[in-house]
């Protein structure tokens, strides 16, 4: 019998949800996707050393301030690892914008378009890379400037339809809407454990997927943050999907029928779609505790792994 992953990819885009070569070239996604907390790891990795050691050399060359040195190397550090992912992926790989640049719209435009020369100098083209930005509304409105561009983004940490949508309205080539984040929070609010029909995080993602797909929204949604593969079961058939390599490695183990959930002609009812003007959108996610909660967190997470890394080059750097 075909192993649920098997089944997986004929239906839906996989991608690996690391920056982990030898995971990568054993699994075979498609895309792959990484963020601070990734390349933090990554930083740690021994089929990686080489990467980190040319870009500390690389920043021991450089003059300035010692922290305009370190912010220097860590950029350099993650266009590296993405350049060595796209040897392994035939599709994209996503590059994250710091975190710390979530609430400003310019700053964000500005080391969105630093990536993009930094993989156009390593030959790298556009066409190969997802500029990854938080869904903030000042990160979606760089995201607007960035696609009329050329740049396509991935707008992640996204927890609820407004944000969909107000990406959806931005042009955005793809959004990473979360369901395993989505089901921590009720699971800790309420006290409980849900099917993968009563999850919330599936429900979320089907209810973009559906009012995408009913109003012939082109934008990619790739479901991301899984708990289990049950969850992802319940999104079989969605266009994307961004997956751990332990949840990779066990879809790849499972055999069984795994019958498609979405489809671009089956989604089942759409929902009444929020208005994505600032005032609705900053209005929709105060309404949403979850959201704004997550997002929030997020962003404070991956800024912690963020100054992590920092220091880890920091300490590089200095050894001298």
């Amino acid at each position: 019998m075909t192993s649920l992953l098997d089944q997986l990819r004929t239906m839906t885009v996989v991608v690996a949800d690391t920056g982990d070569i030898g995971a990568i070239e054993t699994l075979k996604p498609i895309d792959c996707t990484t963020n601070p907390s990734l390349l933090l790891k990554a930083a740690g990795m021994e089929g990686l050393a080489p990467i980190v050691d040319e870009a500390v050399a690389w920043g021991r060359k450089q003059g300035g301030e010692t922290e305009d040195v370190v912010q220097a190397v860590a950029d350099r550090l993650a266009v590296s690892v993405g350049v060595e992912l796209t040897k392994l992926v035939p599709g994209r790989v996503s590059t994250e914008v710091d975190a710390n640049l979530s609430f400003n719209t310019e700053r964000t435009l500005e080391k969105a378009r630093a990536i993009i020369r930094a993989y156009d100098e390593r030959g790298v083209s556009r066409d190969r890379v997802l500029i990854k930005i938080a869904s903030t509304w000042e990160g979606i409105q760089a995201a607007r400037v960035l696609q009329r561009e050329g740049v396509d983004c991935n707008l992640t940490l996204l927890f609820s339809l407004v944000q969909a949508m107000a990406c959806a309205d931005a042009g955005v080539f793809l959004i990473s809407p979360f369901v395993g984040r989505i089901t921590d929070w009720y699971a800790k609010a309420e006290g409980k454990t849900f099917t993968a029909e009563e999850d919330p995080g599936v429900r979320s993602v089907r209810a973009i997927y559906a009012a995408y797909k009913a109003r012939g929204i082109e934008t990619v949604v790739m479901g991301a943050s899984f708990r289990t593969i049950g969850q992802i079961q319940a999104l079989a058939g969605c266009d994307r999907l961004t997956i751990s390599p332990k949840l990779l490695e066990e879809l790849a183990a499972t055999e069984g029928d795994l019958p498609r959930a979405l489809s671009p002609e089956s989604y089942g009812t759409p929902p009444e779609a929020p208005a994505t003007d600032e005032f609705s959108f900053r209005w929709e996610m105060n309404e949403s505790a979850m959201a704004t909660e997550k997002l929030a967190e997020g962003i404070r997470q991956f800024g912690s792994d963020l100054r992590a890394l920092h220091t880890l080059i920091r300490e590089r750097l200095a050894r001298g």
